[in-house]
């Protein structure tokens, strides 16, 4: 993969993502009822630096977990899913509460409509929130997100790489082509 520019580094990442925990502070009127899932795999650990935000600033626990979203893929065949196993951890009985989902990018919107079709599966949650670090638009659906990091316009023939210090040994988002 061919790196065009860098787009946030650590410091940047992490500020973008104390806005994001500060925005959703204000719309929910603080934390509680509220749970937090990452969509798999880069949208776990920003889930969880929304956890540790929200506990550095207004000092209290939030469940957090996270979703595979791999079984409710539209471009998965249905003999392919039977062999598949979607790992889920709900922290809590999501029931009647707010649930906001973090992933990395948000591009056509097909991640997003599995991930919320993944977490009816389980429960009827009061309401469904989205926080994505990027939204590079050219969406497919009529998805937006609530919270976003950075915006950031792409053709279509580039892509958004997110580099997490666990799965990468380093932080930042990049611009690439494909």
């Amino acid at each position: 993969m061919n790196y065009k520019a860098k787009i946030l580094d650590e410091t940047a990442l992490h500020r973008a993502m104390a806005r994001i925990t500060h925005e959703i502070i204000e719309r929910n009127g603080g934390v509680d009822d509220i749970c937090i899932l990452g969509i798999k795999s880069r949208g776990i650990p920003l889930a969880k630096m929304l956890c540790d935000n929200i506990k550095t600033f207004e000092g209290r626990d939030v469940p957090c977990g996270w979703l595979d979203i791999t079984l409710h893929r539209d471009d998965i065949s249905p003999e392919k899913k039977q062999i598949m196993t979607g790992d889920c951890h709900f922290p809590c009985d999501i029931t009647n509460k707010t649930v906001i989902l973090v992933d990395d990018v948000m591009f056509t919107g097909r991640t997003v409509r599995a991930a919320i079709e993944s977490v009816f599966e389980f429960a009827r949650p009061k309401a469904i929130q989205l926080a994505v670090l990027i939204d590079r638009g050219h969406r497919e659906l009529p998805l937006r997100p609530d919270y976003v990091g950075k915006n950031v316009p792409t053709s279509k023939s580039e892509k958004i790489k997110v580099c997490m210090l666990d799965t990468d040994g380093e932080e930042g988002v990049y611009i690439c082509d494909v």
